[in-house]
């Protein structure tokens, strides 16, 4: 939205950032100190043209911070009002995945590790201090993202003999190249897949940045669906039972099927998934379904869900 006022508005993302696991009044979140501003903040800023909001939460606190993460669940977002716009910010928690050394510049000279419980004293905003306990409570997760395919040929314009066999489109592949950002900033792992060519294509590229190998699922696929559902179904109840960071790569009539199953698995009413547009199977090309799992004793508990459209 444009215009003058508060019509206009701002999206920024954001991560909050431990230096280890364990109880939350043990454990240390980092912060930055803004010259400009004069305050204590969490490593957040402003989403780029054509960026997702994923992308920039891990781009912003590798840019002010030095670490590079990995995102864990879903926190809620803050907003307010910034000059005469009006603001939200997406927030993650944040897994270090690496530390690339910090280096102070004119967007933020200073970043520290601050005991959980100082959050409220240390913090310039309070916003940003509920955040940080709410993080801190929440627990260890991993993710399982559900993908559908990116944009594929038509089928009237494909004149092979298999449909499986019919290829991404121009704007598919650009999808394909966009998702390997999106994928690496939650710690994807593992890469399930469709044997058909349009879902091979779509997670090629990420796989060959991580190194990974693509497991074929043919359960996921559109004809293996349609002449076995129930296979299909116990297909994701076994991948939803590896801890690994995942990915499956589908399509759009085998997403109702996987979405069920994943729902009856974490002991989740079917008729709130419908209700929760996060839960909704009706996919874009290229777009997905994160759910972020805790593990306990009587196995996968869903603690966060979101949903996210690749930028049109």
């Amino acid at each position: 939205m444009t215009g003058t006022g508060q019509e206009a508005s701002i999206r920024a993302a954001g991560v909050v950032v431990f230096d280890s696991p364990g109880e939350a009044t043990e454990r240390r979140f980092l912060a930055v100190h803004r010259p400009h501003r004069h305050d204590w903040s969490l490593p957040k800023g402003k989403v780029d043209p054509g960026e997702t909001t994923p992308c920039t939460a891990v781009r912003e606190c590798d840019e002010e911070t030095g670490y590079r993460v990995a995102l864990g669940a879903r926190l809620p977002s803050t907003h307010y009002v910034s000059g005469d716009m009006n603001k939200s910010v997406d927030y993650w928690v944040g897994h270090v995945r690496e530390d690339e050394g910090f280096a102070p510049d004119e967007e933020v000279d200073e970043i520290r590790w601050v005991p959980v419980p100082e959050a409220s004293a240390f913090l310039t905003y309070s916003d940003d201090a509920a955040i940080v306990r709410l993080a801190a409570g929440a627990p260890t997760t991993t993710p399982l993202i559900i993908l559908r395919h990116a944009k594929a040929m038509k089928r009237s314009d494909f004149d092979g003999g298999d449909d499986a066999d019919r290829p991404l489109s121009g704007r598919g592949r650009g999808e394909a190249k966009t998702l390997v950002d999106i994928l690496d900033a939650y710690g994807i792992e593992r890469v399930h897949s469709s044997p058909s060519k349009r879902c091979i294509s779509t997670v090629s590229r990420f796989a060959k940045t991580i190194d990974a190998e693509i497991h074929h699922e043919p359960a996921l696929s559109e004809s293996g669906h349609e002449s076995d559902p129930d296979a299909t179904a116990a297909r994701v109840r076994e991948l939803l039972d590896s801890p690994a960071p995942t990915v499956l790569c589908t399509h759009r009539p085998v997403l109702p099927t996987v979405i069920d199953s994943l729902a009856r698995s974490l002991g989740l009413a079917v008729t709130a998934i419908h209700d929760d547009p996060n839960w909704d199977s009706r996919l874009a090309p290229g777009a997905m379904i994160v759910v972020h799992r805790e593990w306990t004793d009587a196995g996968p508990r869903a603690i966060a869900v979101e949903q996210h459209q690749l930028p049109r």
